[in-house]
This record gives structure tokens, sequence and C-alpha cells, in this order.
């Protein structure tokens, strides 16, 4: 058995986590199911992170990061329409191939919301920076345009909706998106 250091066995519980929390939540999920899918002690997680905001947080940061990312890389070279069409074609891809990125990013909006009105800001902080690093990423290759970076993440945010939702690909909801979301972003299930 080959042993893992701290830094392979943390890498495996984000993993870990971000496919525990897609499906449960930042409250329905408990450190208990993350500790045993990556096969450790809850002790050995807490030595790993203090707590379980800390690995949600870990997650939520992977998974915008993942989505920089893949934006960057689809962009690079790329400017205006050209790198539109390229950040939505991959950001489909992505969401078809890894369903489990969407909907951690549906949960990271919902914990966001249950913990600022509970009064606690550190969630929505930490993952409103990641989100505004995001927005840049988006921003410069449509050459720095407000509106198309808004329609951008508009239209990026009605196909999370779409697809979490359930939508099948030939319904008409899907009519009037970008032509490359409404050949592949239709997403097949």
């Amino acid at each position: 058995m080959v042993r893992m250091s701290a830094e392979e066995r943390r890498e495996s519980v984000i993993r870990a986590a971000m496919s525990e929390f897609a499906r449960g939540g930042y409250y329905g999920t408990s450190t208990e199911v993350i500790a045993k899918r990556v096969g450790v002690s809850q002790p050995y997680l807490f030595r790993l992170f203090p707590g379980k905001k800390a690995i949600f947080l870990a997650a939520a940061e992977r998974c915008l990061e993942d989505t920089i990312r893949a934006f960057a890389a689809a962009s690079e070279g790329l400017h205006g329409e050209e790198a539109l069409h390229s950040m939505a074609d991959a950001y489909t891809r992505v969401i078809a191939e890894e369903p489990e990125r969407l909907l951690m990013q549906m949960q990271m909006y919902v914990a966001v919301a249950a913990a600022e009105q509970a009064g606690d800001h550190e969630l929505g902080e930490a993952v409103r920076a990641g989100w505004m690093r995001l927005w840049e990423t988006v921003h410069l290759p449509l050459g720095a345009d407000i509106d198309e970076t808004t329609d951008f993440l508009a239209y990026g945010m009605l196909i999370n909706c779409l697809v979490a939702m359930g939508f099948p690909p030939q319904h008409r909801v899907w009519e009037g998106l970008y032509p490359s979301a409404r050949a592949k972003g239709r997403l097949e299930h």
C-alpha cells in the first residue's frame, strides 16, 4: 500500500468534499461522510482542515478555480466573439462531463445565501472573491466589455439553472441561447 503525503490526502479530501457537497449541500453533508469516502478518520480530517466550513471553502475554491482554468485555456489567444464561443463550448463540455461541478456551484450559492442570512459573511466573501476572479478571466478576452461579460455570465447562469432543473435537450427553453449553447449546451444526459 502506498502512503499518501498530507498534501495528497488533502487533495483527496477536497475532491471527495466537492462530490459530497455537490449532492448534499453544505448543511446536508457530514464530515463523517467525507472522511469515510476518503478512507480517513474524522480526527485525521480535522488535522488537515480546522472544520467543516474550511473543507467547504476549499471545495468551493477548487470548483471556482477549475472553472477559471477552463475559461482561461479556452480563450487563450482569442478575443471577442471567438473567445466567447470557445469559452461557452468549454464550459458546456465541463458541466456535461463533470455534472458534480455544476451541482457544487449551485450548492455554493445556496450555502452563501444561508450563511449571509445567519450573519456569517466568511463564506460569502470567499465565494464572491473567487467569482470576481472568474469574472475577470472572462472579461478580458471579451474585450473588457462590461455588457458582453454580463451577457456571457448571465447566459451561463441560465444554462446552469436549465441543466440543474433537467430540461431535456429538445425543450423550447434552449432556443435563443448562443449557437454553441444551442448545439452543445443542451447537454445530452
